[in-house]
């Protein structure tokens, strides 16, 4: 009894601390999102505290981790809007004149709340692969990070594309049948960059908490 209270004691302290670091990461200038002016890109690193703790807590932890990831976009898309803010917020007109749509908090939080389940059962798999129940492999650790990351990206450009692809067009200022392609670029070079940090960054905390819980 007395080892289950100090086990959910600490599952509690550990998911206050990485909400805690989402929040940071969301609303600190340059923590969060990062800018590469060499390929005018900006990439994400508010996802890596959602990985951690989904392989570290589990997936009901990492679930409630993902969707204050997708709370502090909602939040941060509505308080101070860009031209495709509307793709993450309801209260954001979709067009001129149109109000804003339900289907952005799918966007929002779906994607987010998934990229803290999945890591979890990927890492068990991995594990269970490469035989090491008990010991945390490196490897498994790096894959995981790396799922949860593009769990992220691939489902929010997709179903960007597929619920607002020809507002998200006019918005850019693009024609409609380039956004497929420009889509693809964002989940290849964004999603690459932020699968390798995410990787790189989950793996090694991951590990680290991992030996010191054993």
């Amino acid at each position: 009894m007395k080892t289950n209270t100090s086990e959910k004691t600490a599952k509690m302290v550990l998911t206050s601390l990485l909400t805690a670091l989402i929040f940071i990461l969301a609303f600190v200038p340059f923590a969060g999102y990062i800018k590469i002016p060499v390929l005018a890109i900006q990439v994400t690193t508010v996802h890596i505290p959602v990985i951690i703790g989904s392989i570290i807590l589990g997936p009901k932890y990492g679930a409630f981790l993902g969707g204050c990831f997708g709370l502090t976009s909602l939040i941060n898309n509505t308080a101070q809007p860009g031209i495709t803010s509307f793709v993450f917020s309801p209260f954001i007109e979709v067009g001129e004149g149109l109000g804003g749509s339900p289907l952005s908090l799918i966007i929002c939080f779906v994607p987010r709340i998934l990229s803290g389940i999945v890591p979890y059962f990927v890492y068990i798999g991995m594990q269970k692969i490469m035989k090491k129940n008990r010991q945390p492999h490196p490897a498994s650790l790096m894959i995981s990070g790396v799922a949860g990351s593009m769990t992220n990206t691939l489902l929010v450009m997709s179903m960007i594309y597929f619920f607002f692809g020809k507002q998200w067009a006019a918005a850019k200022n693009i024609a409609y049948e380039a956004v497929l392609g420009i889509i693809g670029s964002v989940v290849l070079i964004n999603g690459t960059i932020e699968a390798f940090i995410a990787a790189v960054a989950s793996s090694a905390v991951c590990l680290a908490i991992l030996k010191t819980k054993k």
